[in-house]
């Protein structure tokens, strides 16, 4: 039987709650040697009024850096070798794009494609962050049953499943009452996830100790906020119980106003005054 090889791929954006599954493939490249092996360049997929360039100061001097999509060769340990893929959810020309990226993926000899996305949910930081599975046959990464938009990582998971590749995704659900701050225990259960798919034990360490700061930074919240320490209660009841009825979410957008504002001055402390 021949070697399997993957093909982690994540888009910032629209599929990217908290940059959980953006920040999983951040990590593999931080914790692991790793080198750039090819890009997607920017004009034909990108609109800069939306995903705009960026300055930046390198080595003393300014450049601009423009969108583009980069793919990495990560080496795991002696027996393992992944390729990772990661840039902005592109604008246009979603067909070409993915082509583009499966003909990478082809020329690296690559077996398995899978797509990673994070997606606000009712569900709470307290428990185990939920993670669905699907694969290029599914209709949503949540149930059978879905009708609406979809993102990149769907559209490439089901290019690759139609030229061969096994293809599936994985979606780790973000507790809605956040807002948009990282998310470290929502991209260490991606990296489980993906660990148990292609067989090896990823380094956690960093990532584990944030993920346990972010838990408690959410905890001081909920007990500072009456309406939201009620709504987790309700949700841990639930969840417990496997109920798959909705849940209200009274106040939803202050609540997530009133977590964003709070974690942002836990960060960054007022001056105390003289």
């Amino acid at each position: 039987m021949s070697k399997r090889r993957f093909l982690i791929a994540a888009f910032g954006g629209w599929n990217d709650a908290c940059q959980a599954a953006t920040d999983t493939v951040r990590h593999l490249l931080d914790a692991y040697e790793s080198r750039e092996i090819g890009h997607i360049c920017c004009d034909s997929y990108y609109d800069y009024q939306t995903s705009r360039p960026m300055m930046c100061t390198v080595q003393g001097r300014k450049r601009i850096v423009w969108p583009e999509t980069t793919f990495y060769e990560v080496t795991i340990d002696e027996n393992t070798t992944i390729y990772v893929e990661m840039g902005p959810e592109p604008n246009f020309h979603w067909s070409d794009y993915c082509q583009r990226s499966l003909r990478f993926a082809d020329e690296c000899e690559v077996t398995d494609v899978i797509t990673l996305g994070a997606m606000f949910a009712d569900c709470v930081h307290t428990r185990a962050l939920p993670v669905s599975h699907s694969d290029g046959d599914d209709d949503d990464p949540q149930n059978d049953s879905y009708c609406g938009p979809v993102g990149i990582p769907t559209v490439l998971n089901y290019a690759a499943a139609e030229d061969g590749f096994e293809a599936r995704s994985l979606w780790v659900s973000i507790p809605q009452y956040l807002g948009g701050d990282d998310c470290p225990a929502g991209t260490m259960r991606l990296l489980e996830e993906l660990g148990s798919i292609i067989g090896v034990g990823f380094d956690e360490t960093d990532l584990a100790a944030r993920a346990e700061k972010w838990r408690r930074k959410v905890d001081m919240l909920t007990r500072c906020n009456d309406d939201l320490s009620d709504y987790v209660h309700h949700l841990e009841r639930m969840m417990d119980e496997d109920g798959e009825q909705d849940v209200p979410t009274p106040h939803a957008k202050q609540l997530v106003e009133e977590t964003e504002e709070f974690l942002r001055s836990f960060d960054h402390p007022a001056a105390p005054e003289n």
